[in-house]
């Protein structure tokens, strides 16, 4: 059949511009797109049709119903394939070795044969394709070259003729491998999770910020943020997640788009258009970040909370104007932060973000319309995919969250023995260490991070989960530190004679230390499994920071040298300078946000938090701010990069939790403002830039997004501060442990629990007194990172040398307490099902469906949550027998300990001798 004529007249961008550093080159007219029916025999360059079909297969979509209606992304592909100059392949594909030589994303097999395709140099080496083609030596093979009918026997054997996919890390055709390798790279991702969630071009004219997206923004910011900060001190809380209002936006920005008049109208330099046309994938993801910046509760509710109350800190001098400056200072330090760390860990392609992805994948099943394919026997569209998971989820959660609780903890083994002392220790779900091979049948315990995270991350932590529990078990046969007169794992801690600690017992009127009541009393001594998490922590930070910086100094360098020409005035430079991937090129053709803006709100915070604590009194010397400001500075980088390309976020705050310890003694207070003002930098800085890592994979016009946050975390600041507000003022008992309506404040207890023994106490005495290995934790971090650091750099092409990850390893170690390796089990196996065997052998159903399955099942339990708490527990209702009550039979429930205290000790209690406490 003979090619027709090209039918793209009119979508240039598609077929003519093919310069991969002009943001034209990424442009097209995605509705003229849709419209026109392109198939793989119309005239796209002098490619035959089965290098089409090859092309295809490289981008799985291979399975399409209907070869002559191809997809936009197959054509645009397609062409720029075409037209890839086979000498800029060749650069593009040696600028990408040496970008990604230490990238844990691509996987040795991939880099490997890119290398090999980078290294080939004539048809003197031959390459076996497959046992029917045989080898063959490579050289072009254009429709206008007829002597190369091997190679095109073998392109049409690994093509149309075969249901084979396509042997990609086999070189049979150079010329065109190396140029579709090449345009993979230069105009989309190397990454098959990216490409599955995004498009290689994109659409200017798409609407993006309209006036639908900030009403609909706006309306659930401030629902979301009532009801998330509301039940914020309830225990179980409530939550309604950005999973769930997604689902809400879509029907609403759909009804909007019908109803509202198609008017414009003038708000002084700008012209407003009520309804633009069809609610667009730009107004839906927008809309989205929206409300994820911001629509949950605040962190520093619980400085307000342990403030106001009596049973805490008495402070009834904080009133609305010290919450407020609290509230805005701790929201937008972190955005300040996030604009200046963009180079680092946004723009650069290696940034994959893979917790984000799912997200993504949902947006673009409600919101972008999807050509028919039969993959491996499945015809179901994304969005009919996943509305039938989120209905599944959301009734199979009912069954282990009301009529089966057994199913949630799947305790069997302390099942068989329950009164068995050893099996309750190793194998039990909830004061034990959880080894056990089948722990769970609940989502909402399994989590849908198997489903996102990279396998080797996933498979990091577990070991690092797994080697925790023979030390965490040895610590506690060997009864180190007292630990085997306490349970074994729980983030509990206890006085000397194994009774939990009370905090409030060793304090005066003033909520300062009574030293006569501490003598009586005593220290506080924490479990084994605790002592793990704390050593590794302190482990943890230099560990992060030097490796990170050894292994990445390179992108580190590049970005600060392109951040300080940011800040230069006199020479106006792009912020998007340095890097030439598809996503950064395209988006350089909407106005940038300046550095210098992120920092006017730095420097606005800084100054809030400077008047907060001068006005109201907290206790609190100014230079903890700029050391809270400062120790994020530092830190968030290293956490940033690790967690951008594993899943795995780290925290800052037993560090700063320890160091004001150590500066100001005594002072509960200034510990707990630093705490709230220092982790919240961190947190949401994270969250910000996960924000814009969304926006960028989806071309969000920065401009728009920095509004849509600014206004979002403002509103968000003050309906949670009056909420919080409305709480303390209306909810009666508040923070009692017998609180009717269970608002017992576990946050809050627990945040001020931590002031009094990192803050009153003081880690002086509970680290250098009980526990002085603590002190050199920092040390045995530092001297890892060599090791480990040189295990990479020489031996990174091996398998152990590429992916083992000493960050993630490690925070892997910290899955105890409360926390043990049946949290961690069931999930390995998620993982190891999705992000290594289905994604290695079913790929093209993986990148359709895979994350769709994740968002699914996320979003059904968290809607079937919300329906079931105020439908059944709000009212107190449960159902009694042997599965909702077997595991309260087991001995692992009751936190056994190996020694008791009055019988086994000397005088009745452990540690230290009375009047040598430290």
């Amino acid at each position: 059949m003979s090619e027709k004529e090209n039918p793209l007249v009119g979508i240039a961008s598609i077929t003519s511009d093919h310069n991969t550093r002009d943001p034209e080159t990424f442009e097209i007219d995605v509705d003229a797109a849709n419209r026109q029916h392109v198939g793989l025999r119309d005239s796209l360059g002098e490619l035959t049709v089965d290098q089409k079909f090859y092309i295809l297969k490289r981008i799985e979509q291979e399975n399409l119903e209907d070869l002559d209606d191809l997809p936009p992304s197959a054509v645009f592909m397609i062409d720029k394939v075409a037209h890839l100059d086979i000498n800029e392949a060749s650069v593009v594909l040696q600028k990408f070795l040496e970008d990604h030589k230490d990238d844990v994303n691509i996987s040795i097999e991939y880099y490997d044969f890119i290398e090999s395709l980078a290294q080939y140099q004539s048809s003197e080496v031959s390459y076996e394709s497959s046992e029917k083609a045989g080898s063959l030596s490579s050289g072009k093979a254009r429709n206008d070259s007829s002597s190369n009918e091997k190679e095109d026997a073998i392109v049409h054997e690994l093509s149309v003729e075969s249901d084979e996919p396509a042997k990609w890390n086999t070189i049979f055709d150079w010329d065109l491998q190396a140029r579709t390798e090449a345009g993979l790279i230069a105009f989309w991702s190397p990454y098959p999770e990216v490409r599955a969630v995004t498009d290689p071009f994109d659409d200017p004219e798409t609407p993006c910020e309209t006036v639908r997206v900030y009403f609909l923004g706006l309306l659930w910011v401030i629902i979301g943020t009532f009801i998330n900060q509301y039940f914020t001190e309830r225990q179980p809380g409530i939550g309604l997640g950005s999973s769930v209002v997604q689902l809400f936006v879509y029907p609403l920005g759909t009804l909007l788009s019908k109803i509202l008049p198609a008017k414009k109208f003038k708000v002084w330099r700008w012209t407003l258009d009520l309804n633009p046309g069809p609610w667009s994938h730009k107004e839906q993801m927008l809309t989205t970040l929206f409300y994820s910046v911001s629509g949950g509760g605040v962190y520093a509710s619980y400085f307000i909370v342990t403030q106001k109350l009596e049973m805490f800190y008495n402070n009834p001098d904080f009133d609305f104007g010290g919450q407020i400056l609290l509230v805005f200072a701790s929201n937008f330090l972190g955005f300040g932060l996030a604009g200046i760390f963009r180079k680092f860990v946004i723009y650069p392609v290696t940034a994959v973000w893979p917790t984000i992805l799912p997200t993504l994948a949902v947006n673009k099943a409600l919101t972008k319309p999807e050509k028919k394919e039969n993959i491996n026997g499945w015809k179901i569209s994304r969005y009919y995919f996943f509305f039938i998971v989120f209905g599944i989820s959301f009734v199979y959660f009912w069954i282990p969250n009301v009529l089966f609780n057994a199913l949630t903890y799947f305790n069997w083994i302390s099942w068989a023995a329950p009164e068995n002392f050893n099996v309750a220790t190793i194998t039990g779900s909830f004061t034990g260490l959880g080894l056990n091979p089948i722990t769970s049948f609940d989502f909402n315990l399994i989590g849908t991070s198997g489903f996102a995270v990279p396998f080797f991350a996933q498979l990091n932590s577990y070991l690092g989960t797994v080697s925790a529990l023979f030390i965490i078990a040895g610590l506690w046969w060997t009864n180190y530190k007292w630990t085997a007169y306490l349970p074994i794992n729980t983030n509990r801690i206890f006085s000397n004679t194994g009774k939990p600690y009370s905090v409030t017992a060793i304090l005066g009127e003033n909520k300062q230390l009574d030293q006569q009541k501490y003598e009586l009393l005593g220290p506080p001594f924490y479990t084994a499994a605790d002592l793990v998490v704390y050593g590794t922590f302190l482990a943890l930070y230099p560990l992060n920071f030097f490796y990170v910086l050894l292994t990445d100094w390179k992108k580190i360098k590049d970005a600060l040298v392109g951040l300080g020409r940011s800040f230069n005035f006199k020479k106006r430079s792009s912020t998007y300078d340095g890097f030439e991937d598809p996503f950064s090129t395209s988006m350089k053709r909407y106005p940038e946000v300046p550095e210098w803006w992120f920092t006017i709100i730095l420097v606005i915070c800084v100054v809030l938090a400077i008047i907060n604590v001068q006005v109201y009194d907290l206790q609190t010397p100014v230079w903890t701010i700029f050391f809270a400001l400062g120790l994020n500075f530092v830190f968030l980088l290293p956490f940033l990069i690790v967690y951008a390309s594993t899943g795995s976020s780290l925290s800052i705050n037993v560090l700063l939790e320890m160091i004001i310890g150590y500066a100001l003694p005594g002072n509960g207070i200034a510990l707990n403002f630093v705490k709230t003002l220092g982790t919240n930098i961190d947190v949401q800085a994270e969250n910000y830039i996960t924000n814009q890592k969304q926006a960028h994979y989806w071309r969000i016009a920065p401009r728009a997004l920095f509004r849509v946050q600014i206004l979002s975390v403002l509103v968000h600041s003050l309906v949670a501060t009056g909420t919080v507000n409305l709480v303390l003022n209306t909810v009666e008992d508040l923070c009692t442990p017998l609180q009717p309506q269970r608002f017992t404040c576990p946050g809050s207890t627990t945040i001020y629990s931590a002031s009094v023994i990192w803050g009153v106490i003081g880690p002086k005495k509970v680290f250098g007194g009980l526990y002085p290995i603590f002190q050199w934790c920092f040390l045995i971090g530092f001297l890892l990172v060599i090791p480990c650091w040189a295990l990479k750099k020489y031996y990174g092409r091996t398998l152990i040398g590429k992916y083992f990850h000493p960050i993630v390893f490690s925070v892997g170690m910290m899955g105890y307490a409360p926390y043990n390796l049946s949290y961690a089990t069931p999930s390995i196996y998620v993982g190891f099902a999705s992000m290594y065997w289905v994604r290695k052998r079913y790929t093209a159903w993986w990148e359709k469906y895979n994350y769709i399955l994740a968002s699914g099942i996320g979003g059904g339990i968290a809607f079937s949550a919300i329906i079931i708490f105020f439908a059944v527990h709000y009212h107190g209702y449960s159902i009694s027998w042997w599965g909702n009550d077997v595991n309260s039979t087991v001995l692992d429930y009751y936190s056994p300990r190996r020694l008791n205290a009055t019988v086994d000790a000397p005088d009745g209690y452990f540690g230290p001798r009375r009047g040598n406490f430290p």
